[in-house]
């Protein structure tokens, strides 16, 4: 009997999303080991650009804003970011990563990068390019 292949996707997709948790648990505790592994996607974000304000974190990461206070609060005790005041609106803060949290987090960066070119070393290259064009349009499909 011929499998159904969007079952065999739901299911890759959760034992990927299962691995993924576990991976970030370690990717936080290397950080710091009493980082909550539910603030690696809010410094992932981060390291993407210089200043992001709370409001867009808010919908970037589908979190409510009391949440995301509270995972804010947690990183600056952390000494991981800080928020600076938005020179665009005064009301607002922006969430920064500081000094010591963006070299932190490159340098782990850099060793998750040097690990996903291992793994795809026998891989080709327009495998991991096709790959990736497949991963983005199933995310565009799900928003």
């Amino acid at each position: 009997m011929e499998s159904d292949p969007i079952t065999d996707l739901e299911a890759e997709l959760v034992d990927m999303w299962r691995r993924g948790r576990i991976s970030s648990r370690e990717r936080a505790r290397q950080i710091h080991p009493k980082l909550d592994p539910a603030c690696y996607p809010l410094l992932a974000i981060l390291t993407r650009t210089d200043a992001v304000p709370m409001s867009a974190l808010v919908c970037e990461l589908g979190l409510e804003k009391s949440t995301l206070t509270r995972q804010i609060d947690a990183l600056v005790r952390l000494e991981l970011v800080e928020r600076r005041p938005d020179p665009q609106d005064a009301r607002a803060r922006l969430v920064v990563l500081t000094e010591s949290g963006r070299e932190q987090l490159t340098s782990q960066r850099q060793a998750v990068i040097a690990q996903w070119h291992e793994r795809l070393s026998r891989w080709d290259p327009a495998d991991v390019r096709q790959l990736t064009t497949l991963l983005h349009r199933l995310g565009e499909s799900t928003d």
